[in-house]
């Protein structure tokens, strides 16, 4: 239970809630007061935090229109209300572009952009003025490396659609941003094949923790960043400046 904050009363919607950042970005969000859905594709574990009048743990698929609708519904079935979604659900392929096929490309596609596609357009349709959507794209989105096209080229187009979103949810009171992690402390970044064959140099001064990434989001959410709509900000110690 929160003691209150900027997003008592309000509720958030947050995918890929059970990864590193994704952890982060609900542990900040709920110490600011905010009730949570949480949407990841596998059913929580024993020993998860159980669904209650303060969260919920919604099973989906986000390349799934339909699941994505069901967590709309069932949010406001619970909750009543739908203020912000954070669009955090992401996977990798590590291929070669020759050897990609299309399977590889639509697996990631589907979660990295049409995912969030999909969580915009409902959010659209359920959200109220002073709505808020954070999209967590990536570096990859501007500087890339190897192996790693159908991430880096979703990423890209999450920024664009991030831009246009905003665009078309300025009318509705709705803010539309995106955020772009550098190398973050997680398992995906040590477990990615680049960064143990060395194709992708990691400065241990350039990593950061997912809640540098949480408390970017925090703000990007808040009425502390009401005129700011259609930006894709880079939360990577410096990273890409020296690239």
């Amino acid at each position: 239970m929160s003691d209150g904050g900027r997003f008592e009363g309000k509720v958030a919607i947050v995918t890929g809630a059970s990864g590193g950042i994704g952890s982060a970005i609900v542990a900040r969000l709920a110490s600011e007061g905010a009730k949570l859905v949480l949407a990841n594709r596998d059913p929580p574990r024993s020993g998860d935090t159980p669904d209650g009048h303060e969260r919920w743990n919604a099973v989906c698929d986000v390349g799934h229109e339909d699941q994505v609708e069901e967590v709309f519904d069932g949010a406001l079935q619970r909750f009543g209300r739908v203020d912000y979604v954070v669009n955090n659900a992401g996977v990798m392929t590590f291929k070669p572009l020759q050897e990609l096929t299309r399977e590889d490309w639509y697996k990631v596609l589907d979660v990295d952009l049409l995912g969030a596609a999909w969580f915009i357009k409902h959010g659209f349709k359920t959200m109220k003025p002073g709505g808020s959507i954070v999209n967590i794209a990536s570096v990859h989105a501007v500087e890339t490396s190897p192996m790693v096209a159908p991430y880096a080229a979703a990423k890209a187009g999450m920024c664009s659609l991030t831009r246009t979103a905003s665009i078309e949810g300025k009318p509705k009171g709705i803010r539309v941003n995106a955020i772009l992690p550098g190398a973050i402390d997680t398992p995906m970044l040590w477990d990615n094949p680049n960064v143990k064959s060395g194709a992708e140099v990691i400065d241990k001064a350039d990593v950061g923790k997912p809640e540098d990434i949480a408390a970017a989001v925090a703000f990007l959410l808040s009425d502390d960043a009401a005129f700011v709509t259609g930006a894709s900000i880079p939360v990577d110690g410096g990273r890409l400046a020296k690239l």
